[in-house]
Parts: C-alpha cells; structure tokens; sequence
C-alpha cells in the first residue's frame, strides 16, 4: 500500500481540498437551512478541525463541520429565544461533550454504553430525520421551512426540486469514485443551473458583495431556558461520534477508542463545537462522508485534514463565495433534503437492526415507540421539546423500567479489552 505520509506539501494540499469537497455540500447547506452564515460555518469548520487534531495530537484523519442533528433545535430555539441565545445553548452542548470526556477519563465508556444503549439512541437519531420531514417537504414545494411563506411557485419548485433530488440519487447509486461522495454537490449544481434557467435565481447579492470581506460573526448570550433546551440535543451526536471513531478506526486499521482514546476525540469535539458557537457558527460534528472518502483513495495521512481545514478558513473570507451559496434557491436545498433527511432516520433504523434490538419486549417497544412520537409530534413539557424532550424521556425510560437492558454489543467492549 502505498505511504501518503511522506507526501510532498502540494499533494498534502491538492487531497486536503478534495476532502473540503466531499464535505462542503453538507457544511454549507446546514447554515443556510437555519440562517447561519455559510462564511462562519466555512471558518469554524476549519478552526474545529484544526483544534480537534490538536487535542488528538494530529493521530485521526477525520474532518469536522457542521452537524445536521442540530437543524431542528437550533430552527426552534432561533424562534424562541433568537440566535445569540441559541448560540449559547450550543456552546453548553459542547461543554456537555467536554465534561463526558473528562467522565470517560474517569470512568471509561462502560457508564456510557450502560446510560444510552441502541434502544435509547436510534429512535432519537430517527426522530431527528423524521422529525425534519416537513421541514424538506415545505421546501421542495418553495416554500420557506416552516411552510409560512410561498418563495417560489408551486409547479415550478417541484421540478427543480425534483431534479436536484434525481441527481443527487444517481450520482450517490450509479457514480463513481470519488464523484460517488460528493452526489450533494452535483444536486446543487444542477439545481442551480435549473432554477437560473426558469430565472429563480437573483445574483444580486453576489454582484454586491466584497470579493474579500469578514465573515458575519456573532457572539453568543446566555440563558438558563436556551441551555436547558439545547443540552439533551447533544446527546445523540455524542453517540454518533463514537460510532465514527469506531468507523475511521476500521477504516485504518487503528484502535482510536485506545489511542488517542475516546476522551481526547470527545474533548476535541465538544471543544470544536463551543468555539464554533463563541464565533456564531453551527455545531460541528465528526463527518462519515469524509471517512468514506479516506477509505476510497486510501490516504490516511491526517495532515491531509489540516488542508482541508485551512482552505475552508480561507473560503470563509471570500465574500462573493458565501453571497454565491446564499443565492441557492429553496426548492433546491428541499430536493435533495428529501433524501437527506431521510438517510438521518435510516442511520437510526439500522442502529436497531445492527444491535438487534429485539422490539417485540415491551420495555423496548415502549421506550422505542414513545421517544419517536414525543419527538415527531414535537411534544413540550417546560422547556423541553421535540428532540431534547425525547431525548431525556428515552434515557428516564430505559433506566426504570425493568427486564433485560439491551447492550452495544461486543464492538466497544471488544475495543476497550484489546
């Protein structure tokens, strides 16, 4: 196999910019669902990835960007309590990361796998794609997403919409190599080139805007009723992280559950989410799009990460990029959510098969069955709701109620012994 590691520095950089291309399409369409700057999310992409291989000491190839588990919360607290507090909230949900990686130190993972077993996880993970379903649908109709507001015309959004849609499933199923992981960018790209066709799109923003400019960055303000509503949401990706680590790891061959171990991956995590948060970008998170592209062109050299990062932080300053991405219509962006969106509930789905779950035991069809309708039906009680009350229900209920608690099978205690 051949050693990317002692690449020389063009190279490092040229396959640094193909990951930043495998990523970019989730990255971007995170921040521009929930009105975040898609130049903030560029900068606190780079600077969380930069951060995490400094806390893990550069050993993981793995990318950070922005988390699509948090599209629901942060549209709902944005409504509730408006963006600096959200962002808040969101700088607590990575402190929520840093105190589990100090408890892992403390504890190793035995708590966690005990606390939140596949039977809590999955149906959380499937209400964060189900529970976005409308979201996708009122924006491939061109509506915006909370379905108040026609944009663009019915007849034509659905074609657009559509199409996008189609693309990007072709080139997800039929494409290949490297094309095969960035179908996003091809759904988009096709989108766009439709809806300027049908004459949706309004360039003006890009024409207006500085070709060098600051990203629009916003500070974070705090309150108890932002942070209580924002903690629980993280818990689901906290798990989804492990399960990436785990998915890198066999990827190189390498046990990162051990060495850096899974505290220090945590720890670069929540901190990468907290400074993004400080800086008013969206939450980052591990991504599996990147650890396929790593698998695909075999380079497990992480400096490669390091480029990525950096070219992201560099994007982030080009003002006509992000007044460009701003420009993309909605019924692009609804199209491919469709599938989006959908893949999220899947990943839940298949937690459930992989652990073989066994649902026909009434405290896991219980557990199951309440978590996905608090959390689609978007139920309140106080301040919590949707996602962060499911959350917090599923881990009460699979703590008192009695009979047999399912386990995360041997993976990550196979981990932990060897």
């Amino acid at each position: 196999m051949q050693d990317h590691n002692n690449d020389p520095v063009w190279k490092q950089a040229i396959a640094g910019s193909q990951m930043l291309l495998v990523a970019f399409g989730a990255l971007v369409l995170m921040p521009l669902i929930t009105g975040l700057d898609p130049n903030v999310a560029l900068f606190t992409a780079g600077l969380g990835t930069l951060i995490f291989h400094i806390v893990t000491g550069g050993q993981i190839p793995i990318f950070l960007a922005s988390s699509f588990a948090f599209i629901a919360p942060v549209l709902a607290s944005k409504g509730r309590f408006g963006l600096e507090e959200t962002l808040g909230g969101l700088m607590a949900a990575g402190i929520l990361y840093i105190i589990l990686s100090g408890a892992i130190r403390l504890r190793g993972t035995g708590f966690i796998t005990r606390l939140l077993p596949p039977v809590v996880i999955a149906p959380v993970i499937m209400t964060i794609g189900l529970g976005l379903a409308p979201v996708a649908v009122f924006m491939a109709t061109g509506k915006t997403g909370d379905g108040q507001t026609q944009l663009v015309p019915y007849n034509t959004a659905i074609w657009i919409a559509m199409i996008s849609l189609a693309v990007t499933i072709i080139m997800s199923v039929w494409a290949k190599g490297i094309f095969r992981l960035i179908p996003i960018m091809f759904g988009v790209l096709v989108g766009y080139l439709l809806s300027a066709i049908m004459g949706i799109v309004d360039t003006t923003p890009i024409q207006q805007a500085e070709w060098l400019a600051m990203p629009n960055f916003v500070a974070p303000a705090f309150s108890w009723g932002a942070i209580l509503f924002m903690i629980p949401v993280a818990i689901a990706p906290a798990i989804e992280h492990i399960g990436d680590v785990l998915a890198i790891g066999n990827v190189t061959r390498k046990n990162y559950l051990e060495k850096p171990g899974l505290h220090r991956t945590l720890l670069g995590d929540g901190l990468a989410t907290s400074a993004a948060s400080l800086l008013g970008g969206p939450p980052n998170t591990t991504y599996s799009e990147v650890t396929g592209a790593v698998m695909l062109t075999k380079n497990f050299n992480p400096k490669v990460m390091w480029w990525a990062a950096v070219v992201a932080i560099v994007l982030a300053f080009v003002g006509k990029f992000g007044a460009a991405l701003q420009t993309i219509p909605v019924p692009v962006m609804g199209g491919i959510l469709c599938l989006l969106f959908g893949s999220i509930a899947v990943v839940g789905l298949n937690t459930l098969i992989r652990h073989q779950v066994d649902l026909s035991q009434s405290r896991n069809l219980v557990i199951v069955g309440v978590t996905l309708v608090f959390g689609i039906g978007n139920m309140a009680l106080g301040q919590l709701e949707g996602i962060a009350l499911c959350a917090v229900v599923a881990i009460i209920l699979n703590l008192i109620l009695p009979g047999e608690r399912e386990a995360w099978g041997k993976r990550i205690h196979e981990h932990e012994s060897s």
